[in-house]
């Protein structure tokens, strides 16, 4: 396999782990009979960037760079704000469980 195929196919892996957050997230609302983002998509955001943006660097592409960059910045920040949401959650639980 030469690198240019090997490439071709990092980055078709990478689209595709891209593209399977928008099924994730479907098929999550389609259970929930309403729109939710469940924590995958974000995980499969970052994946699937992350791998786009190693093919953007290869491939030298300025736009496609900033635009992978930009977005693993948003979906980190996404999953550190979920974090934080859960931490507060279970120290209120806690707080609740101790005060009764």
């Amino acid at each position: 396999m030469s690198s240019a195929t090997l490439w071709i196919a990092i980055g078709l892996l990478g689209q595709a782990l891209f593209s399977a957050r928008f099924l994730v997230q479907w098929l999550a609302s389609e259970k929930a009979r309403r729109s939710v983002i469940p924590h995958l998509f974000w995980y499969l955001s970052i994946g699937g960037g992350g791998v786009l943006l190693c093919y953007a660097i290869y491939r030298r592409d300025p736009v496609f760079i900033i635009g992978q960059a930009s977005g693993l910045f948003i979906y980190t920040r996404n999953l550190v704000l979920i974090q934080r949401e859960r931490r507060t959650a279970l120290a209120s639980r806690e707080q609740a469980e101790q005060s009764s």
